[in-house]
């Protein structure tokens, strides 16, 4: 009896999916939406991606090998890059998310001040370029730095290396692990809480019996987020790495050094396993275990932590994290200022004006690409999350799953792929390249990007009755209408942080985009990483400088136009305005 009614729900699973594909097969507005996001994600995702993949089982011939495979394992060198590769990420990860969850526990749990202050540090590195904390190590603890040198009296410090770049990514990523945990500490029902404590438990007891338990798995989604962008990470490691090689540089110095396509592509893959792996575990195993307590009841009032020995250490904690933060920030803010850093600090403006002379037409290409790429992503991001989360046909799966694909693929490994897919197309008789154009910087950051305005705006509309839509349809607007009035209106924030991501990440990009830029299309984030390389650090900190206060101006603007544009509107589809004015 159990089978066959498993097997009769299953039945009616896809009858009910049949209908539902028939009836969106009636509505072309719908249907050409499903088919051009299929086009999309097969052509910019599955194809690079499997491109790679082929190229990287083929030998010189063009037939199946894994002789370069073979010679991969049977490299000590690669094999020790592999190790110190994923032996950094556990660790990072395992950091990123102790600090993390110290600063989401002591901002929704206790009763300290100056929360918004630590809100802001700790979102604040997700939206500063890659390259600015290896800057301020290197100005401060450098061979010139100003606390090994200048207070400290150390000559000839080496600041590259495994402990560098740890505190680094440390601070680059905790926010993930931050924000991931701060939505799961909030949503726990605070009556479990309580309950525990008004039965005599400690406050203690009743953080590792209740709240812990119950924040696991945050705590796992957060290392396994951490882990995967540890391992995808290229701009730290590549400057302040030193010795201590990641296989994200490997791979870089494989292609550009050896010129060997293969073997990075092989390399490649190497690193794509274990980020793939976290992804998906994160995504379809650990969303799974949510211990979460949320109900449809009204609950009370949480109340915040108020004893001394309980939030003055946590908020001393936080305060020294911001301290670090600030005065990494502070300093690169200070060295692109200076004349020479380390032996002259008297204040000019030349690095700026030497920076935009050096650089002017790549930063004005980053920005014009990342605001096109991002406009683009953040709307077709919303279309996508209207397709998976609202309506249930053929082929959702393949768009769920490809959508966000690109959110675990290294940067490294995207580079390969589309250079493997797009460098020579073969179309209609004539063969043509995608490669060093503005048009592929585009198509990358928009699928690159896109991940993340999917699941906030899937987010938010399972979180949308589907009887506000259907009253719309009743009254007479079909399914166009009622998307571009009532659901888009509603997914107002969730674009919000869709295309500021976006634009944010474009206008940062580094590894996606290292091999991919041209003479004609270069990237600023290319020419801070040559500064690294010429070791004129002042020119690539005012640059960095330049880019947050650009980053900045551009989240105001995004935030009032699209405040503006899909601001709610009370209006009855029909109605004219003659009518309401009659009425």
């Amino acid at each position: 009896m159990a089978v066959s009614s498993k097997k009769g729900g299953a039945s009616s699973a896809r009858a009910k999916k049949w209908n539902e594909t028939k009836m969106i097969a009636r509505q072309p507005v719908l249907l050409i939406s499903i088919i051009i996001s299929i086009v999309l994600l097969a052509v910019f995702v599955a194809y690079p991606l499997l491109k790679v993949l082929v190229f990287s089982l083929t030998g010189e011939d063009g037939g199946f090998s894994l002789e370069t495979l073979k010679s991969i394992f049977t490299t000590p060198r690669y094999l020790t890059t592999f190790g110190r590769t994923m032996a950094l990420g556990a660790i990072v990860a395992v950091i990123a998310t102790f600090i993390g969850y110290i600063f989401a526990f002591t901002i929704t749990r206790t009763n300290v001040p100056c929360k918004k202050f630590l809100k802001l540090i700790a979102t604040l590195p997700i939206l500063s370029p890659p390259f600015i904390l290896s800057l301020s190590i290197i100005f401060l603890f450098g061979k010139q730095g100003l606390i090994t040198k200048t207070l400290l009296g150390i000559t000839g410090n080496n600041v590259y290396g495994m402990g560098s770049l740890i505190v680094v990514q440390v601070m680059s990523f905790f926010p993930i692990a931050y924000l991931t945990l701060s939505g799961i500490l909030e949503s726990i029902d605070a009556s479990v809480e309580d309950a525990a404590c008004n039965m005599g438990a400690s406050r203690w007891h009743t953080f590792w019996t209740v709240t812990f338990p119950l924040s696991l798995p945050g705590i796992i989604s957060g290392c396994l987020l951490v882990f995967i962008q540890s391992l995808e990470d290229f701009s730290n490691p590549a400057t302040i790495g030193g010795e201590f090689t990641t296989l994200s540089v490997e791979v870089y110095q494989i292609i550009t050094g050896s010129y060997d396509l293969r073997k990075g592509s092989v390399l490649a893959l190497l690193l794509l396993l274990p980020a793939v792996i976290a992804f998906l575990l994160n995504k379809y195993w650990v969303n799974k275990k949510s211990f979460v307590t949320v109900t449809g009841k009204p609950t009370q009032a949480r109340k915040m932590m108020d004893e001394p020995h309980i939030k003055w250490p946590l908020f001393a904690f936080c305060m020294i994290v911001a301290a670090i933060i600030l005065l990494f920030y502070g300093t690169v803010v200070f060295g692109s200022f200076v004349k020479t850093w380390g032996r002259d600090y008297t204040l000019t403006l030349n690095q700026y004006h030497k920076a935009l002379n050096y650089g002017w037409d790549s930063l004005k290409n980053s920005m014009v690409l990342g605001l096109i790429s991002a406009v683009i992503g953040g709307l077709l991001g919303m279309v996508i999350a209207y397709l998976t989360a609202k309506r249930n046909y053929y082929g959702k799966s393949f768009i769920e799953v490809a959508s966000v694909l690109m959110f675990a693929v290294p940067g490294t490994v995207l580079g390969i792929s589309y250079v493997l897919g797009f460098n020579s197309i073969n179309l209609f008789g004539r063969t043509f390249s995608l490669a060093g154009t503005a048009l592929i910087l585009i198509i990358v950051f928009t699928f690159r990007n896109m991940p993340v305005a999917i699941e906030s705006g899937t987010t938010t509309l399972l979180q949308i009755d589907n009887s506000i839509e259907e009253a719309s349809t009743i009254l007479g607007a079909d399914s166009q209408y009622s998307f571009r009035r009532i659901t888009l209106p509603m997914l107002r924030n969730a674009f919000f942080s869709g295309i500021v991501y976006s634009f944010v990440k474009a206008i940062t990009a580094v590894s996606a985009v290292i091999f991919l830029v041209s003479a004609r299309w270069n990237l600023v984030t290319s020419k801070i990483y040559t500064l690294f390389d010429q070791a004129k650090y002042s020119q690539a900190a005012a640059f960095v400088t330049m880019l947050v206060i650009i980053l900045l101006v551009f989240i105001g603007i995004f935030n009032a136009v699209i405040n503006l544009i899909l601001a709610p509107r009370s209006r009855v589809p029909g109605k004219s305005k003659k009518a309401e004015g009659t009425k």
